[in-house]
């Protein structure tokens, strides 16, 4: 015992921080361990944690989840109105979709309700904003969720009928996933501008810039997703908040493919000029593709995999692949960032967009290591990023050997959340995200990064448990 009291007291505490503070004012030297019970201190789903892990039916779900995820194989097939080819789109039908889990068109965010209001102008439903507000109010346009349709949208996510999109295809499986176009960084759909320059914009898009690359692709032929992403990670991109890589590496595909073909000179010119100047180009097929490659995992029943995680500007909603297409939401979390000059928290709109769906795949904020110029839009430094990457690594099934991070010695990285070691160790999904004001049309107005609300997790794993029981699987 004398040995105790002459030496300096050295603890290592684990729990509340105020015996920490005890300590060190005492003269002691505390290391402070950041620990909270497993499930959030919910006692029923700390249980049904429990008893998912004891659960081999799970793990047996998981390899053939994880399996089908590695196999998947994303191809550019082709370019198409949203009318043509997203399930349910068609049939004349007043639809626009958003990004996020379900959300009534009263309880959307404001960049969301102004881009809503900009497609039914688009789409000639209305002849101003203020009748397209009359529309909405009396339910006569249809919301519903991209991720219902086979699609993603970053942002608001807002694909309407006239919409050129994405056609991105599983070679293995023949699933299939859309995404709309990129517009640019500024005054944009996407963060609920609504005026005529941005209607403009949208209709030279469909007009010229989607009908120049399919030219293209007609003498290219389908364009494999896989080592153009993989190429751009070595190249300092993460695919989802840079992108400047691959959408160089997309243009020099396009570009001699669309010189070779019959399109008019002036328009092919404008198209490529659009297309070049727009560094986040990629990001929308970057999301088809990995939204491709997950919905290939999509309905493997018991799986803990998570399949989907999406944000509306209101709730945040994860997907399981043992659980289909339901959802699990909570509120969404701010995102903590760099801002431009002149805004603040105050001015941001919570996490926003179907993006998200990149970090599901293992890209995005997964990937950070292999973009550490990505902090210096995010805020951090590079070793951040570095963490962010090596930290999923506890969260994950395993890791996809298709895309290497070259600060890592290339390692493979992390992919296939599972929703029981988010919840058992408590290390919520990273996300690196743009934010947008949450007034409509004022834009992006920083960015920064994200996680995903722990009270998914909880919900998910829950009902993971109760529907294995409920088949008899256990």
């Amino acid at each position: 015992m004398p040995p105790l009291f002459k030496d300096t007291l050295k603890v290592v505490n684990v729990g509340l921080g105020a015996f920490a503070d005890n300590v060190t004012a005492a003269g002691g030297e505390c290391v402070r361990v950041q620990w909270q019970p497993p499930a959030l201190g919910d006692r029923d789903a700390a249980w049904k944690l429990a008893q998912a892990f004891a659960n081999e039916s799970i793990d047996r779900a998981n390899e053939v989840a994880f399996a089908r995820f590695l196999e998947a194989r994303p191809v550019l097939a082709g370019i198409a109105t949203a009318r043509e080819v997203v399930p349910g789109m068609g049939s004349g039908r007043r639809l626009v979709l958003h990004a996020g889990p379900p959300i009534a068109w009263t309880s959307m965010c404001g960049p969301m309700r102004g881009a809503v209001l900009g497609a039914v102008v688009l789409e000639g439903w209305a002849g101003n904003l203020e009748a397209a507000r009359r529309l909405l109010d009396a339910g006569s346009v249809e919301v519903e969720p991209c991720h219902h349709h086979a699609a993603v949208g970053p942002m608001a996510g807002i694909i309407s009928p006239s919409m050129p999109v994405w056609v991105v295809e599983n070679a293995v499986g023949g699933n299939r996933a859309y995404s709309n176009f990129n517009e640019g960084l500024g005054k944009v759909l996407r963060f609920g501008a609504n005026d005529a320059e941005v209607i403009e914009r949208l209709r030279f898009i469909a007009r010229d810039v989607a009908p120049a690359i399919e030219a293209a692709l007609r003498n290219l032929g389908a364009i494999e997703l896989k080592p153009l992403i993989a190429q751009a990670l070595n190249m300092g991109d993460e695919v989802h908040n840079r992108n400047a890589a691959a959408t160089s590496l997309l243009v020099r595909q396009l570009g001699p493919a669309l010189l070779a073909s019959s399109f008019a000179r002036e328009r092919a010119a404008a198209a490529l000029a659009f297309v070049a100047g727009n560094d986040h180009f990629f990001l929308n097929l970057s999301m088809a593709a990995c939204k491709c490659v997950l919905d290939a995992a999509g309905d493997v029943p018991a799986s803990s995999m998570v399949t989907a995680m999406s944000r509306n500007g209101v709730n945040f909603g994860i997907r399981l692949a043992g659980t289909g297409e339901t959802w699990f939401q909570a509120p969404a979390n701010a995102v903590d960032g760099l801002y431009f000059p002149g805004f603040s928290r105050d001015d941001a709109a919570a996490d926003l967009g179907d993006s998200s769906i990149t970090e599901t795949a293992g890209l995005g904020g997964f990937a950070m290591a292999a973009a550490p110029a990505i902090v210096r839009f995010v805020g951090g430094a590079a070793t951040d990023a570095i963490h962010h990457s090596l930290r999923m690594r506890a969260i994950t099934l395993g890791s996809n050997p298709s895309f290497t991070l070259p600060s890592l010695d290339f390692a493979a990285v992390a992919a296939g959340i599972d929703a029981r070691k988010v919840l058992d160790r408590g290390i919520a999904p990273v996300i690196n995200s743009g934010i947008a004001h949450r007034e409509a049309g004022v834009g992006q107005i920083g960015a920064g990064v994200t996680s995903a609300p722990l009270a998914c997790f909880v919900a998910a794993i829950k009902a993971l448990v109760e529907t294995i029981g409920s088949r008899g699987t256990e």
